[in-house]
């Protein structure tokens, strides 16, 4: 820990003081400690407002003291901005946190990462895409970052996790309150798989609507690119994509239909001039890395030759859109019963998935 650790901490909790206003007092002193040292007279030349100089003059180190000693529990760890160990990209950021709570392994946060982000309420299509490129950059070395929300950021963590790879929660409330409450055990096993939880929240910081854009800056700072599997036009993904575009970073995204809402932001990305993305080889090779061969397939290991004739024809209908059983049924003219035994076969092989609707191609 460093000394200037509870000074750190002490200007986390000062009320209605920000990072950005708090680095600006911070830039007239030598260092943290003789600002929290300084006089009523010395703080109001700075023009300090009245109110932060009494935060100033008041800190609630009761407060820092529980912290310190959350800090000092096996697998906890606090990195303020002087820290050795405080991640060098972020202190690139206007507005760096001033402190980073970590739950985890502290040495994952300074290897090469990629941000994947998307919708929340993302498609079957985009779940198994973005689960596909997270396994496929995780078994190039790549560390996958992201938010721990349900959907695209789920599929990200979990196909990372599948093949062993090492992947990033940051999260928008304290690392002690996991939000969605059903991503528990998902960040359990971040943590145990070689990891890390991290957050600029203070422990106890429930899910607040307006802490995630400002987490987002989180994800996007530690990367050195950010990828959009899919997005609508106004969404925290594009949230995250703003930051990135102002920290310098690469943005990649996955095109989709155009008839589907969540593929309009990825569209708009790629028409601003981002990375269109198919496979994680259009990512590796932006920043030269060696491209790796041994990616798990998206299909199952039955090869579409072993299929029935009517269920290869079948599947030749399906689209990678909804396509609805009476749809099925209009282009293949086979029977209903012979067209459910069909369908279900190509479901368990892993080709298609049953959806409210119909069905969609996942392979």
């Amino acid at each position: 820990m460093t000394k200037t650790l509870p000074y750190w901490l002490a200007a986390l909790y000062l009320p209605n003081l920000g990072p950005r206003t708090f680095l600006q007092y911070l830039s007239y002193f030598s260092d943290i400690e003789k600002l929290f040292q300084a006089t009523n007279e010395e703080l109001l030349a700075l023009k300090m407002r009245p109110e932060h100089i009494h935060a100033i003059r008041h800190p609630q180190w009761d407060i820092v003291e529980k912290t310190i000693a959350w800090r000092n529990q096996s697998g906890h760890a606090l990195l303020c901005l002087d820290d050795p160990d405080y991640p060098v990209q972020l202190k690139q950021l206007s507005d760096p946190p001033l402190v980073l709570f970590v739950r985890g392994q502290v040495s994952v946060l300074h290897q090469f990462q990629i941000a994947l982000v998307g919708s929340r309420r993302a498609t079957p299509t985009g779940l198994r895409n973005a689960e596909q490129l997270a396994i496929e950059l995780a078994q190039a070395g790549v560390v996958i970052t992201s938010g721990l929300a349900l959907g695209i950021d789920g599929a990200a963590h979990r196909g990372t996790l599948s093949v062993k790879g090492t992947t990033i929660a940051v999260c928008g409330t304290g690392v002690d309150c996991v939000y969605p409450r059903s991503h528990l055990s998902l960040a359990e096993e971040i943590v145990h798989c070689g990891g890390a939880i991290v957050s600029e929240f203070p422990l106890g910081v429930p899910p607040l609507a307006t802490n995630f854009p400002r987490r987002n800056r989180v994800i996007s700072g530690l990367s050195a690119g950010v990828l959009v599997v899919e997005a609508a036009l106004k969404s925290g993904s594009l949230i995250t994509v703003r930051y990135a575009l102002e920290q310098g970073r690469d943005v990649f995204a996955v095109p989709g239909s155009i008839r589907q809402p969540l593929s309009q932001g990825c569209h708009y990305l790629l028409r601003q001039g981002a990375k269109l993305v198919e496979t994680a080889k259009d990512i590796l090779e932006e920043f030269k890395m060696p491209v790796q061969c041994d990616a798990v397939p998206a299909a199952s290991v039955t090869s579409k030759e072993a299929l029935s004739e009517v269920a290869g024809q079948i599947f030749n209908h399906i689209e990678y859109e909804i396509t609805s059983l009476d749809m099925i049924l209009c282009r293949t003219g086979v029977t209903a019963a012979c067209a459910s035994s069909a369908l279900l076969s190509l479901e368990l092989n892993g080709y298609i998935k049953s959806v409210s609707g119909g069905y969609i191609r996942i392979a």
